[in-house]
């Protein structure tokens, strides 16, 4: 490594910092948020089994989940125009994820819902409870106590999946990179460093992760 590239890697290392830390991050955040509210409803729906709302929801699960991230993303920012909705790129970016993550968190919560014993059911039945009293206050806290390790994963790959954001012009750290890069023509070097970057994201998250797995187990065990 030669003064230059020294130089130039000390020098863009807070340029995109900053965008992922004012862009990246809340992109994330915002973009997961909503997708645990379509999740938590489109599992409740098929948990429910009313047939009609189910095969809405699997149809949603099947089209989001069968067609890329990339072309989801094309098809809102760059195709939506031609029906007369404009978007801005960071609200285009926040409904993609969103509707798509939304659909892979919903089969883990699904799947968590039905993980729970029939009988917690019937208890709150038992004890005077409205079926939505007892989803609310029994069944989904221990859905999600299940599902909560995958829905971590999930976020995980969301704050990678967020580069993908670079392509409807978001300035998200991974754009600010290729623009330097294209600058300096140290493309491996740069690449290498924003890749750094995400991993110092990841592991942030994974620790927390962590965190917050032993506080349910042991919520758990009382």
């Amino acid at each position: 490594m030669n003064q230059r590239l020294l130089g130039i890697l000390l020098d863009s290392f807070p340029k995109i910092l900053l965008p992922g830390l004012t862009m990246t991050i809340p992109l994330t955040v915002i973009s997961f948020s909503l997708a645990l509210v379509i999740a938590v409803v489109t599992a409740m729906v098929q948990f429910a089994n009313v047939k009609v709302l189910k095969s809405i929801a699997r149809f949603y699960i099947w089209v989001v989940r069968g067609t890329p991230l990339l072309v989801q993303l094309y098809v809102i920012f760059y195709g939506l125009p031609n029906l007369g909705v404009m978007l801005d790129p960071f609200p285009s970016a926040v409904l993609v994820f969103s509707i798509n993550e939304g659909a892979y968190c919903a089969e883990t919560i699904r799947a968590a819902l039905e993980s729970v014993p029939k009988g917690q059911l019937e208890a709150g039945y038992c004890v005077g409870m409205s079926y939505m009293q007892t989803i609310r206050r029994i069944i989904l806290p221990q859905a999600m106590r299940t599902a909560f390790p995958s829905l971590s994963n999930n976020l995980i790959s969301m704050v990678k999946d967020t580069s993908l954001a670079a392509n409807i012009t978001v300035m998200e750290m991974f754009m600010v990179t290729q623009r330097i890069a294209s600058r300096y023509y140290e493309h491996l070097a740069l690449y290498i460093e924003v890749a750094l970057i995400y991993l110092l994201f990841c592991t942030v998250l994974t620790k927390l992760q962590a965190l917050g797995e032993k506080k349910l187990n042991s919520y758990g065990a009382n």
